[in-house]
């Protein structure tokens, strides 16, 4: 059959037409796509460079002047009242004000370190140090008319010294966190903290030597035996208890005790430390006998440290740990403040806040050593069984360090109780001039 228009028929056609039945599915199937969309973006690699050092040291520098100008008064704090005619509740304003300028500005200067950055924080810092400091001279100057001037210029530069406070001492973590790769951050933060206790040190140690007495004060102490034994045995328990409570949570949780029993046992070593400073402090300001009652307890805390070691190396002993911890802290604390009275005691009549102040120091230095140490001490963990919440591998197993800082708590405690030896200098001499007034009464 010819068609019409006189072509041959090509036959049946195929029906491209859509029926009524089921299509093929030309939408793109669940299967793997070709991906056009832009890929995520690579993760950025930061350089660390070495002027980082540099900066840290800007730091250091500042954090270490600003805590001399601080205490700059309070180791000479009789002839400052005697040198300004001013009182010594006054001459405590100058340390006081620093406190309760860093108060109210310390919310402040958390604003400025996020909001405005570090190097606006530090280049803030540094003016007002510097301004407080040229303040201060100006006190003391010879073309200031009157002496009714002296004190309020010195006070204002204090103030001035106490708004740059916040601003350095909030910047160590930043600092790490900006500068220094994760694993240095922990040592630059250390590093970087710790220069504000130097500056406490050569404060404590300087201001004494520039001020002319009859006699030297602060070379009474390097040779004063007691002195020095009290300095790095007490300040080596300080120290321990710091770096005590800085690990704990890390120390248990790795023997499947939970963050929260950890703060537990954190909080009932405090609370029984403050309970035992109290009735301690009761009993010696009774019988003045604070040889006797440090060497005691400082036994009995070594003793105590010996049980914490032992007793944290178990799993599922909850309330053995709970009064082990309850027991050092009971124990440590109490001798505290004892132990700084007995400075003053053996170091009479070198001030009390240069004894004191010079303790704290050594506990703050032995604190961040220990701190330091004993991680590198510590084992992988290589059983299951951990609480810590941390990556693989990252648990650590704590017998340990926790047993060298038991042995170093016995060390201690023993050269103290062997070696110390001293008389109550301070009691003798108010003891002796109060019968000396006695005596001119009686003789009138």
């Amino acid at each position: 059959m010819e068609p019409v228009d006189g072509r041959p028929d090509p036959g049946p056609q195929p029906d491209t037409a859509p029926g009524p039945g089921p299509q093929p599915d030309t939408a793109p199937g669940p299967g793997p796509q070709p991906d056009t969309a832009p890929g995520p973006e690579p993760r950025p690699r930061y350089r660390a460079y070495r002027r980082r050092w540099l900066v840290m040291l800007a730091t250091c520098t500042l954090s270490c002047s600003n805590a001399m100008c601080w205490l700059t008064f309070a180791p000479v704090a009789d002839q400052t009242a005697r040198y300004f005619h001013i009182s010594m509740a006054q001459v405590n304003w100058l340390s006081m004000v620093y406190l309760v300028v860093g108060v109210p500005f310390g919310f402040g200067t958390t604003w400025i370190l996020d909001t405005l950055g570090l190097k606006t924080s530090l280049i803030l810092s540094s003016w007002l140090n510097l301004f407080g400091c040229a303040v201060q001279f100006l006190s003391v100057a010879f073309f200031i008319p009157q002496d009714s001037w002296k004190f309020p210029l010195l006070m204002v530069g204090q103030t001035l010294g106490a708004l740059a406070q916040p601003l350095v001492l909030f910047a160590p973590t930043k600092l790490a966190a900006l500068w220094f790769p994760e694993q240095q951050r922990a040592t630059a933060n250390m590093i970087s903290s710790m220069a504000n206790p130097l500056g406490i040190l050569f404060a404590n140690i300087l201001s004494p030597l520039l001020v002319k007495r009859p006699s030297a004060m602060p070379m009474l102490l390097l040779k004063n035996k007691a002195y020095l034994i009290l300095m790095m045995c007490f300040g080596g328990g300080v120290g321990i208890f710091t770096s005590f409570s800085a690990l704990l949570q890390q120390i248990m949780c790795v023997r499947g005790y939970s963050n929260s029993f950890a703060g537990l046992c954190g909080g009932l070593f405090i609370i029984f430390g403050i309970l035992g400073a109290f009735v301690v402090g009761l009993y010696v300001d009774r019988t003045k006998k604070f040889i006797e009652t440090t060497k005691i307890n400082f036994c009995l805390t070594a003793f105590a440290s010996i049980a914490f070691a032992l007793v944290s190396r178990m799993r599922d002993v909850p309330v053995g740990l709970a009064v082990v911890c309850s027991l050092f802290g009971l124990l440590g604390f109490s001798i505290y403040p004892v132990g700084m009275e007995l400075g003053v005691e053996c170091s009479y009549p070198v001030g009390e806040a240069t004894s004191a102040g010079l303790i704290f120091v050594s506990g703050q230095l032995q604190g961040a050593l220990f701190i330091l140490l004993l991680p590198a001490l510590a084992q992988p963990v290589t059983s299951d069984g951990s609480a810590c919440q941390v990556g693989v591998g990252a648990a650590l197993d704590w017998t340990i360090p926790t047993l060298v800082l038991a042995a170093i708590c016995s060390l201690e405690a023993c050269c103290f109780a062997l070696w110390f030896h001293t008389d109550y200098r301070r009691v003798s001499a108010e003891n002796y001039e109060e019968a000396t007034a006695l005596l001119d009464g009686a003789t009138e």
